[in-house]
């Protein structure tokens, strides 16, 4: 599962459920970045430069992608998003160490160590996950924090996140009237069944048995992130055992875009603060809000 091209099609676009890329070839840590919905694996291309050379960077293209959001809302078939993902995190040749995920991904990866650690399975050691860095995820701890104001908001504005990766993606440079028509288009691909599968993650993160996670874990939110607002992030920092939540200025939903060398930084120094990965050293992070538990 390496590679950008579709081995059926020659300089064709991988068109694979799902994919891996090694993007650097350091001796470190193994890192690998998981994207979020109705984006790609591009979504990293400003962050991976300033994170550290010594790091073996590996991005994933999953079902939910650019791509393939397409093939993503035809309903609730197997294999199913926490199957896709593990495949993803089997396929870094050693395991992957440190896993960092965006927006969705987030979700389907705290879904499925979730279940696997309700089941008994010792989650991390079989993916060979030492560390967790959860961008802009969704969470709301108890089940009456939903109501019916939060359906109608997700659901007809759902556009306006789509809108928000158009943004970010393009540094601003679309006019306002074009992110709205491509936003639509977007929202549209990813039609009702994939927003339903996106939904009945968020829902059900009140069920999450988060204490079970003892993985040292860093959330990162954007300050100005209009979809999974930065209290979600500061409450899901807090409802783990091991886990701090650095608040990033002048970022939204896309905070490895937004502020790219800001969103590496923090990335950097939280895994070197994981024993048995790298070195241990400390650079405080400039104008970040720390917010823990």
């Amino acid at each position: 599962m390496n590679g950008a091209a579709d081995p059926g099609v020659t300089g064709g676009p991988d068109l694979r459920p799902v994919s891996v890329e090694q993007r650097t070839g350091g001796r470190g840590p193994r890192v690998l970045l998981l994207h979020g919905l109705a984006a790609n694996d591009t979504v990293w291309d400003l962050a991976l430069p300033a994170l550290p050379a010594d790091h073996q960077l590996w991005t994933a293209r999953l079902p939910w992608r650019t791509e393939t959001i397409a093939d993503f809302h035809g309903g609730h078939e197997e294999p199913g998003l926490r199957d896709r993902l593990a495949e993803a995190l089997q396929a870094v040749p050693g395991g992957a160490e440190v896993v960092v995920a965006h927006s969705m991904a987030a979700n389907v990866l705290l879904d499925l160590l979730d279940q696997e650690l309700k089941a008994g399975v010792d989650a991390p050691r079989r993916y060979g996950i030492r560390a967790l860095v959860l961008v802009s995820p969704f969470y709301r701890s108890r089940a009456d924090q939903f109501d019916w104001d939060t359906i109608s908001y997700y659901l007809n504005d759902f556009h306006l996140i789509m809108e928000e990766g158009l943004r970010a993606h393009s540094g601003g440079r679309l006019s306002a009237d074009l992110r709205q028509a491509m936003g639509e288009r977007v929202r549209d691909r990813v039609g009702p069944y994939g927003w339903f599968r996106f939904f009945d993650l968020y829902l059900r993160t009140p069920a999450l048995a988060t204490a079970r996670l003892g993985l040292p874990t860093l959330v990162l939110a954007g300050e100005t992130d209009f979809a999974a607002r930065p209290e979600e992030g500061v409450a899901l920092a807090a409802a783990l055992p091991d886990a701090r939540c650095l608040v990033l200025p002048g970022s939204g939903h896309f905070p490895m875009l937004d502020t790219a060398e800001r969103f590496a930084a923090a990335v950097a120094d939280f895994v070197h603060t994981v024993p048995g990965l790298s070195p241990q050293r400390g650079r405080a992070l400039p104008e970040a809000l720390e917010l823990q538990r």
